[in-house]
């Protein structure tokens, strides 16, 4: 397994202290003022606007002035709507001074959103015009709501607010000597976000956060990863799942850089064009989408093989210390907006040939290993320290380890640190069964190895246990089902055999559909099938008997969060 090793490995950058999120926006309008933090479009297709940190930081404190204002003090407060500046100024303006944020999931179907607002006990909404009509719905059906803020509306209609005119009250309140708000202390300690899982097993939890959490994961995480004020940084995922919020927005923020939000996934790459984008956080889905794409064209156009070599060629000089892949492989970097320097990849495990190839080209690659829980960095990658098929190294003041470790040396993954939650919302009994003597178990199987990088290799409960006790990780599967030009996305799953009533492996597929239309349209069903099907076999020939996979079936798609990763729950496996 490789390590890049540009600097010295035991390097970490410089970073400034701070003590909550309040501390964070104050100091960086301090540092970089007059700078643009976010840049945004009013209308599809239209010019990105900009935002300094100074006007966020006002903004922020006008918002949060007349929030305090309408008695909201202590509050819980929702928040759901698109990656936006309001999104995130509303988060902001609540979590530092207000109440408790709750940020949800847009797409979420209007019984959870309900669900999750009497869990929380919330008594107001803050949402986006896009999704008004399902807000209209739970007002009439949840009775604890005293306020609803409309993010797009001009005007106040009874309970109905205008954020825009909400803020005009703001700035008028602290003209007339209002200090309520920016004199309030906050405590760093104190539970003051409620974030509910993702679910992909079904069984989402509020998760109890405080500034501490998130400020600790934010400067540990910024130790790893440079992020400078040169830095341009496209918002892609959802904004209310943590990892978007802490390591796409948060992280930007407080070292300065521009925060561009994208118009949707359709609209990635010609974003990251006209705002040149050098950095971007995203997930395996993503990176593989990229990947696939710029391999297909090289090959439409027969340079796939003077593409290998010129790669090969690359790889030597890096070695003495001479790198020529920006200029080699200039196309690539210019179909990618010509500016990127950084990806980083989380949320499911990435194929390591992506990782590499990649870097390969010129184009940093990393990839961490967090959860909610976690607020939400565990692990990553040194931007010039790595292992491409691992989750990286514990961040600073955080501590790992491995609990029952089989022969392999792979067991559940523990962990340890400030950025740790401090337990699920009303639920003393999730609580108590996911802390083990101080420790929080991830529900996560891998290893750490001799250099101390941590390697996932599955999640404990998606875990195949045959009949004679020998353990089948899907993941480790299905990362080589996806090396395939025919399949898209695959689970693998366990059945029973009726013959010899054990367990063995199957899989659900889906085609890779984009990739037949462009490159192979003439295919026949039958003849994709028995492409895969001869893919698997060369699969199964490379694995362990216990390991191979027993049975097929096409599917047209799979059930996903929002953060692209697949509901095993909602798989039907009979």
């Amino acid at each position: 397994m490789k390590i890049n090793l540009n600097k010295n490995k035991n390097t970490l950058y410089p970073i400034r202290q701070i003590e909550n999120l309040k501390d964070l926006v104050d100091s960086s309008a301090g540092l970089y003022g007059e700078n643009n933090v976010f840049l945004r479009k009013d209308k599809p297709a239209g010019q990105f606007l900009p935002i300094t940190y100074q006007k966020l930081r006002d903004d922020m404190n006008a918002l949060g002035t007349v929030l305090l204002n309408k008695n909201l003090k202590d509050k819980n407060i929702v928040i759901i709507g698109e990656n936006r500046y309001e999104w995130i100024l509303s988060y902001l303006a609540v979590v530092n001074g207000v109440g408790v944020v709750v940020p949800l999931d847009r797409e979420l179907p209007q019984q959870d959103i309900e669900n999750f607002i009497n869990t929380s006990h919330a008594s107001v909404i803050i949402y986006s015009d896009k999704i008004r009509n399902t807000i209209d719905n739970v007002k009439s059906n949840v009775k604890s709501i005293e306020y609803v803020i409309n993010m797009d509306s001009d005007a106040h209609e009874g309970n109905n607010y205008s954020l825009k005119k909400l803020l005009e009250e703001g700035y008028k309140l602290i003209r007339n000597q209002d200090r309520s708000y920016l004199d309030r202390a906050i405590d760093n300690e104190e539970t003051r976000i409620i974030l509910f899982t993702s679910g992909t097993m079904g069984n989402s939890k509020g998760v109890m956060l405080s500034h501490k959490n998130i400020c600790e994961n934010i400067m540990n995480t910024s130790q790893y990863v440079d992020i400078t004020s040169e830095d341009r940084a496209l918002s892609v995922l959802p904004i209310h799942h943590t990892y978007e919020c802490s390591c796409g927005i948060l992280i930007p923020l407080y070292k300065g850089a521009c925060i561009v939000f994208c118009e949707g996934l359709k609209y990635i790459v010609k974003n990251m064009q006209e705002a040149k984008i050098t950095v971007m956080v995203g997930v395996p889905l993503l990176y593989e989408s990229m990947y696939r794409k710029i391999w297909r064209k090289v090959e439409k156009e027969g340079k796939a093989k003077k593409l290998r070599k010129g790669i090969f060629a690359a790889k030597k000089l890096k070695r003495i210390g001479i790198d020529i892949s920006k200029k080699s492989f200039k196309a690539v970097h210019e179909a990618l907006g010509g500016h990127v320097r950084l990806l980083i990849s989380g949320a499911a495990a990435i194929n390591p040939e992506i990782v590499e190839c990649f870097n390969d080209l010129g184009i940093r690659m990393i990839q961490g290993y967090g959860m909610t829980e976690c607020s939400p960095i565990i692990t990553v990658n040194k931007d010039h320290y790595s292992k491409h098929g691992s989750a990286g190294l514990a961040l600073p003041g955080t501590e790992i380890r491995i609990f029952e470790p089989n022969e392999e040396g792979i067991g559940e993954i523990l962990c340890k640190s400030k950025s740790v939650m401090k337990g699920y919302f009303e639920n003393e009994e999730e609580t108590k069964q996911v802390f083990l003597d101080g420790w929080l178990r991830t529900g996560d199987y891998g290893y750490i190895d001799e250099d101390s990088f941590l390697f996932i290799t599955g999640r404990k409960k998606n875990v195949i246990v045959t009949k004679n006790g020998k353990n089948i990780y899907p993941e480790e599967i299905e990362l080589q089902l996806q090396k395939s030009d025919y399949i898209k996305e695959s689970l693998i799953y366990g059945k029973e055999d009726a013959k010899s009533s054990d367990i063995v492996v199957a899989c659900k597929i889906v085609i890779d559909q984009e990739y037949l239309d462009e490159m192979e349209s003439d295919l026949t069903v039958d003849e994709v099938r028995s492409r895969i099907e001869k893919y698997i076999d060369s699969v199964n020939n490379n694995a362990a008997p216990y390991k191979r996979i027993k049975r097929i079936e096409i599917v047209s798609e799979f059930e996903k969060t929002t953060t692209k990763k697949i509901k095993r729950y909602g798989i039907n496996v009979e």
